[in-house]
Parts: C-alpha cells; structure tokens; sequence
C-alpha cells in the first residue's frame, strides 16, 4: 500500500472505520472502549437496505506493531477467523489478510473451495 504500516494500524485500531476496510460492511453501531484489545468488539451492520443484518466481530489478539485477529460474525451467513498483517515494505507497507470461515454455513464448503472464493475477492 501507499502509506506506512503505522498508518494502517491506527485504521485498524479505531473500531468506527470497519466499515471502511470490511466488504460488505454498512455501519457500525457501536464500539468497546478499549477495542481493539482482546474480548472488545464491534458491533456492524452489513449489506444493502432492507436486506440489513446486525452482528458484531470480536478482538481476539491486538498486535500493536503488526495487526489483528478477529472472529467476524454476520449469521445467517455465519463466522470467519479473520488475521490482518501489517509489515512496512519500503516507502510504504504489506498488509497480508488471512480469512476461513468457522462456523454456520460457509464453514460447510471444502476448504479448497473457500479458499479460491477469498483469494478472488
């Protein structure tokens, strides 16, 4: 990307801007005072009106230098693991998103599968 890491992170640690780095993220609702640390969440709304579904995702490790895990949730469609890294990459910087579903529906297709759908998005 075009910017540094740290500015990525700062992104990333400010629960109010999900929507702008979630596809398919509409809103957010309401945010933990201490996101992004571990147990804090986000509560989201995502797709188009009226086919609107509230959820929340969920910190589960904050690595200030680097990135984040969380468990996004948006039933019915279900949960996925989501890992986001950041590493500075000359005047600009890498950022490397791991996702797999977990739970509920998406998690019911053969991996190889899920894997070729979010490489494509």
């Amino acid at each position: 990307m075009e910017c540094g890491a740290d500015d990525v992170l700062r992104v990333l640690a400010d629960g109010w801007l999900y929507p702008t780095w979630v596809v398919g993220a509409s809103r957010v609702r309401a945010v933990s005072d201490d996101w992004p640390q571990p147990g804090s969440l986000i509560a989201h709304s995502f797709g188009a009106w009226p086919l609107v579904i509230d959820d929340v995702s969920v910190s589960l490790a904050w690595f200030p230098d680097h990135g984040i895990e969380l468990q996004a949730r948006g039933w019915p469609a279900g949960e996925a693991r989501v890992r986001i890294e950041v590493a500075p990459d000359g005047p600009g910087c890498l950022v490397r998103i791991t996702e797999d579903a977990v739970r509920g529906p998406g998690s019911w297709v053969p991996r190889p599968v899920r894997s070729t759908a979010l490489h494509v998005r």
